[in-house]
């Protein structure tokens, strides 16, 4: 965990900073949840400045020390106009909240309106910014040869994921088939009733943590360079897969956990999709 920490603070360290901040916001939030209890939209009033400042640490933690992994110090300043990004998306959703008002999809005034303006702009200019991390990645022979592909396949996956963000603005919120603020999972919200946009948009943006970690996993493992390389691939397959399964459950209005035949079988096939890329990679060893 130092290790990673140190990484992290040395490939970037507004990122760095960034996330321990967002980490602290959290905190807060959860207090501030206790003491007050008031509700926006179904749900208690500061569970999504919780959310939001948690999944934003883990995005800015993963991404700093993935700046740590280039071979030549670079990106400083898509970094930073990252980092600048999600301060401002941060301090609007946390105002609206302590003012008792929605961050997204707010009409109900003008400031209400520009606000969320500004929080669609801003977020699009860290989708790009995002992208250039990805493309830089992707011209970076890497050290690993496993690693350096968890890192690309988990920055392209988490554009997929963060691009679905742009699909919630035209439809006018999360839920689909049924109006926002309905019957939810606990914490996360996630419809129980109808289709959720969230439910992909979450998932997709955490392969960032994921793939990584995975590949770190099987090198602690000692599993082969080429059976570490097939897994990721595997897996990354698979979790595409399951992105998209989910943003196409969700414009279906079908809950998560209510999927239907079709679903099911959609979802075999991505299945056999990741062992399909898996399988030639199966003779390979693991050393004790």
């Amino acid at each position: 965990m130092r290790t990673l920490l140190a990484d992290a603070r040395r490939g970037h360290s507004g990122l760095y900073w960034l996330a321990a901040g967002m980490a602290a916001l959290a905190v807060v939030s959860a207090a501030l949840a206790v003491v007050d209890q008031r509700t926006l939209v179904g749900a208690p009033l500061w569970f999504k400045p919780m959310k939001f400042s948690l999944s934003i640490a883990l995005f800015a933690l993963a991404l700093a020390w993935m700046l740590g992994q280039l071979r030549e110090r670079a990106l400083r300043r898509t970094g930073w106009a990252i980092v600048a990004g999600l301060v401002l998306e941060m301090v609007i959703i946390a105002g609206q909240a302590a003012r008792g008002q929605k961050s997204h999809y707010n009409t109900d005034n003008l400031l209400g309106g520009v606000l969320f303006s500004i929080m669609g702009a801003t977020i699009t200019v860290v989708w790009f910014l995002t992208l250039a991390v990805a493309l830089r990645f992707l011209r970076e022979p890497g050290r690993d040869r496993a690693m350096t592909l968890a890192i690309q396949l988990g920055l392209l996956v988490s554009l997929v994921g963060m691009a679905v963000g742009f699909l919630l603005a035209p439809n006018g919120g999360h839920a689909v088939g049924v109006p926002d603020g309905g019957p939810g999972l606990f914490f996360v919200g996630w419809s129980t009733t109808g289709g959720d946009l969230r439910v992909s948009h979450f998932v997709g943006l955490h392969a960032l943590q994921v793939l990584p970690l995975l590949a770190a996993l099987l090198a602690h493992r000692s599993v082969v360079e080429a059976l570490r390389t097939r897994i990721v691939w595997s897996v990354a397959v698979g979790y595409l897969g399951v992105v998209l399964l989910l943003i196409w459950q969700a414009l279906r209005a079908q809950p998560l956990f209510a999927p239907d035949a079709l679903t099911l079988g959609a979802l075999g096939v991505v299945a056999l999709a990741a062992v399909a890329v898996l399988r030639p990679g199966r003779r390979a060893v693991v050393h004790a």
